[in-house]
Parts: C-alpha cells; structure tokens; sequence
C-alpha cells in the first residue's frame, strides 16, 4: 500500500512540471541515442575493415623465408683463414630458391586437418605489363581459383566476368579493376606481360575483381598456377607460398607457430601481416568507449543536477511528508522512482533515436571511387549495444537520484516547517 502511495506522489512529481521533467529525460535521450550512433558507426567501420583485410589475406601464410648469409665466403674453402684475412668487396648472395620443398605433401596433410577450410598454393612473382612503349609493374599470382574463392571471397569481388572462366578458357586472366583501367583493358582483350628473367606470355583478360584496396587492385592478377610455372620455367611442384583459411579465424596464431615448428618454413597469421591495420582499430575502438562512455556520464550528471534542484524545491514538500509519517525510506523511495521513470523513458526514447539516426546514415550512399566497393555507410545493428545503452542508461540515472534521495531522506521536517 504505502509503495502505491510512494508512486502516485513520485508520479504526481514528474507531471506538476512537465518541462522540466522533458528537459531531464531529453538529456538521457540525447546522450543513448548518441552512444547508438557512434558505436554502431564505428563498429560497422572496424567490421568492413577487419572484413576487408581478411578477404585480402589469408588467416595463416607459410612460405620459405629467404635469410641472406654474408659471414662465410667461398675463399675461405681455399685458404686458412686462421693466417690471412679473406676480405670480399660487394659479396653477391648465393642462389637461393624460394620456393617449398616437398609442397604437395603439406598441401595434402593441411586438407586433411579438421581445422582447415581451404588451402590455395601459390606462386607469385613480379611482371612488366606491356602497354604500347610502356611497361607497367604489376604482380603475378598463380593460384587454385576454386581455392583461392574460398579463402579470399573472390566470388564476391568480382566486376566483371566469372572466376570459372579461368579453368574454361587457356591463358585466361583476372586481373585488378585498377590495373584494367590503367591498362584500358576489359573482358576478351588479350595483355601481354614479361617476367623478370625476360620470358614473355599472352593472356585474355576473362574477368576483374576489385577488393577494395588500391595497393591490390592497381598492380595483382591472377592466373591458373601451371601458367606462372610455365613462365618462369618451373616445374609443377615449385609453388612459393601456401595461403591457408580456417574454420575458426581466431586460432590464426596459434595455428601458424604450430605449423612454423611442423614444416620448419615461416608462418605468419593475419593479425601478423596486417599488425598496423589492427593497431589502428584497437585506438578507434578504445576512442569510440571513451567518447560512449563520456555521452552517457554527462547525461548521467544532469539527471544529478535536476533531482537536486528538485528535491532542493520540494524540501516543504518533504518536510510536510514526514510530518505525516513517511519516514526517510519512504521518501529516498519517491525521489528513487522519479529518477529511474526519467531513466528508463529516457533510455527507451535514445534507442529509437539511436535507431533512426544508425538507420539514416546506413542509407546514406557512400561517394562513388575506385578504392573502396562500397555502396553505403558501414553501419551494424547489434542488439547488444541496445541492450547495454539501456542498462547503463538506467544505472547512471539510478546512481544520480540516489545521492540526493539520500539527502532528502535526512532532511529534519521541523527546521524546514520553522523556516
């Protein structure tokens, strides 16, 4: 009975001045519908990118990682060296191979792993597109491109053409949207590029794709592994890399020390390759707590600052209760209700704020380029952050009444009725 009694008065509070109630709940309203904002924002910005990195690289990459040894020389072979100096000017590096030895068994034992998805071999290398009288650098990928649709997404990247065109047409190739438009190519043009060691082959351009990243869609291509081997002169089992996609991205590291220890080759994960990239998110993430966080704790002290007041209005009006034989709970109760009704509505009305405003910038068009494939602002929609712009919204109100419904409860009712 006396928890009705509590709330028609907290009740009748709230609506003898309704500006000031709307003022007080609008605070919390702005500051969770801005938290929705920005942490929907940001995190849909950190997905596309971790999104985009993933697709252009592979979650674990093992290849032979070349060590250039200049302490021991061929003159030491032929004199002692513990009499003369052996001092060489400008030594130049034995020829070493970069390739992996013995690669189709590793390939093979990788398939037969239940944490592995797909694993593409490849073999790359540096070519010269000829253009006219002009050669431009570009990179050569000899790839699986089944496999390599698996690991990258290429499916999805695609402009133009279809990657099965690859295993249909002979000396057919994909090649970067940003390379094709510098070379003024499209589908059924044929190119013509030279290795380093001057061999030269002509391919048909059978499709583009565009990953979104300048640094790959201005200078890579793709073609079917035979033909790299066929232009570098190599036998079918020289492959320089082995590109692996698991089932579960995040056992990456782990996955790639164990494998460097198994096959003796290095092995890098994609939080490795792409260190710089996940600095950055790491900082966007902690900034968009920070400013969250600050957004909720200002809309926090200004509910503070109008209960005071409120309370500091309604001190007859307490007294007058007390007088009556509410006793103190009773009356940190009344002031307890009208800050977390404020909270609570306001919490509500800052997620349908947030919502709209998430909503209208999702449907904004992202400006047209040739970097990114977007269409629209990367924006989520994840019902935890709902969840938690609520509670936090209802405890920061929660704890801003409860300071000054404590010291309504304290106040004497026969120094107020003196005056």
């Amino acid at each position: 009975m006396a928890g009705n009694v509590n709330f028609e008065i907290a009740k009748t509070h709230l609506l003898a001045k309704p500006r000031q109630t709307l003022i007080a709940m609008l605070g919390v309203t702005f500051g969770i519908g801005m938290y929705i904002l920005m942490i929907s924002f940001m995190q849909g910005f950190n997905e596309f990118l971790e999104d985009t990195l993933l697709s252009s690289t592979p979650d674990v990459r093992i290849y032979n990682d070349i060590k250039t040894d200049f302490s021991h020389s061929i003159l030491d072979e032929v004199s002692d060296t513990s009499k003369t100096w052996n001092i060489v000017h400008h030594p130049k590096p034995k020829d070493i191979t970069p390739n992996i030895k013995n690669s189709s068994r590793i390939i093979t034992d990788l398939k037969n792993d239940a944490r592995v998805q797909a694993v593409s071999p490849q073999l790359s290398t540096q070519v010269f597109y000829v253009n006219g009288p002009v050669q431009i650098n570009g990179s050569l990928n000899g790839v699986d491109v089944l496999q390599e649709a698996q690991l990258t997404g290429l499916n999805e990247k695609m402009k133009t053409g279809r990657i099965e065109n690859l295993l249909t047409i002979d000396n057919g190739i994909l090649m970067g949207h940003g390379l094709a438009q510098k070379l003024n190519v499209s589908v059924g043009d044929i190119v013509t590029l030279a290795s380093p060691k001057g061999t030269s082959m002509r391919f048909r351009v059978v499709g583009t794709f565009q990953f979104g990243i300048g640094s790959l869609d201005n200078i890579k291509c793709y073609v079917n592994l035979a033909k790299v081997q066929q232009l570098l002169g190599k036998d079918n089992q020289y492959v320089t890399e082995i590109s692996i996609k698991l089932k579960n991205y995040d056992a990456a590291t782990e996955m790639a020390a164990e494998l460097a220890k198994r096959y003796d080759y290095k092995a890098d994960d994609w939080k490795t390759t792409n260190a710089s990239a996940m600095v950055s998110i790491l900082i966007r993430n902690v900034m968009t707590f920070v400013v969250s966080f600050t957004l909720l704790v200002v809309a926090g002290f200004g509910i503070y600052n109008i209960m005071s007041m409120t309370i500091q209005n309604k001190l007859k009006d307490i007294a007058i209760l007390k007088a009556q034989g509410f006793s103190s709970q009773d009356i940190r109760q009344i002031f307890l209700t009208e800050s977390v009704t404020i909270g609570v509505l306001g919490a509500l009305t800052g997620l349908v704020l947030g919502f709209i405003l998430s909503s209208m910038v999702y449907n904004l068009p992202f400006p047209k380029n040739d970097f990114i494939s977007i269409t629209h602002f990367p924006v989520v929609f994840h019902t935890k952050h709902y969840l938690f712009g609520l509670a936090f919204g209802i405890i920061t109100t929660f704890i801003a009444g409860l300071m000054p419904s404590v010291k309504a409860g304290k106040v004497d009712p026969v120094a107020i009725l003196r005056g």
